[in-house]
């Protein structure tokens, strides 16, 4: 029994080590993409292949999450915010068990994601390993090694990984209009990012400078950083109005007016709530708007779903 115990404990700490709250999200918006793509096109998608997908993102996504923790395990330490990560507070040591579960991951998601070219067509196999590889590469290397300590523009570079899940999605079930909706579904993600982030971190500047981690709304003022958020998230929003105006190769509309006026919505809260930074940029609505964040992009792929199925 006790044996027991320590094997669930080793499990639970491994999986908190992948950031479980952060691929969820990322898979659902592949799972989205999936389901908004063979709605349009009235195109079955197999069971196999809505593992293959779902999965390689899940452990793509983990194996990334992973990686970067391993790399900030030293500033981790110092963060209060993240002083309680596995990796820091050593409930898994020596780190290099971490780094080599996180290159597990890795190599299951591209395996996983080639995987498709078995259930659908080579193409999309090798298009969906693609995404996956930049995905990692742009998260790990571009964002957490080379841009997170040194540029205030490490999350608008490195947050290019953000469009990969719906791309791979996408890919799953046709090479129809990737570059136009599957592109635009993966902008919503990109240009989403930055703003959860700045929020994230305005509220926790003081743990940010502390370690010298130039996040912008992090080094800049208060005023300034508020005024950041708020310009990202109205650029965000009217973004978000781009699917209404997508159309078929065939020239028919693919969402109507329930995601646009979903997205109209959903977008004045988050508008409001960027204004209330600016009028008072303090933690509190920065924190406010962060945990508002998340729900409004997982409602963006929601309203994407249910159009395309109306």
């Amino acid at each position: 029994m006790l044996q027991k115990q320590r094997s669930e404990s080793r499990i639970a700490v491994y999986y908190e080590l992948t950031k479980p709250k952060i691929w969820y999200l990322l898979v659902f918006t592949a799972f989205g993409a999936i389901l908004t793509a063979s709605n349009i096109y009235n195109i079955e998608v197999s069971p196999a292949t809505w593992v293959l997908a779902l999965f390689s993102v899940a452990a793509g996504s983990a194996a990334a999450n992973t990686l970067t923790n391993y790399h900030d395990r030293d500033i981790d330490a110092i963060m209060e915010r993240t002083k309680n990560r596995p990796l820091p507070s050593k409930r898994i040591h020596p780190a290099t068990k971490a780094r080599n579960f996180g290159l597990v991951l890795a190599g299951i998601s591209l395996v996983l994601a080639f995987a498709i070219s078995f259930t659908t067509t080579l193409e999309q196999g090798l298009w969906a390993t693609a995404f996956i590889a930049f995905g990692l590469a742009n998260n790990v290397l571009v964002y957490s090694y080379a841009l997170k300590r040194t540029s205030r523009t490490n999350i608008i570079l490195g947050g290019l990984c953000g469009g990969a899940p719906p791309m791979i999605g996408w890919v799953a079930v046709t090479m129809s209009d990737l570059w136009t909706m599957g592109l635009a579904m993966a902008g919503l993600v990109f240009i989403w990012i930055p703003m959860h982030i700045w929020a994230l971190t305005l509220h926790f500047k003081e743990d940010y400078n502390k370690v010298d981690v130039p996040m912008l709304t992090a080094v800049q003022s208060e005023k300034t950083s508020s005024r950041v958020i708020a310009i990202s998230t109205f650029v965000m929003v009217l973004f978000s109005i781009t699917p209404f105006f997508m159309v078929t190769e065939n020239n028919e509309s693919m969402v109507g007016p329930v995601y646009l006026w979903t997205a109209i919505a959903s977008g004045a809260v988050m508008v409001a709530l960027s204004s209330w930074v600016i009028a008072k940029p303090m933690e509190r609505a920065a924190w406010t708007l962060f945990k508002f964040s998340s729900p409004y992009l997982a409602v963006l792929f929601i309203a994407l779903m249910v159009d395309s199925a109306l």
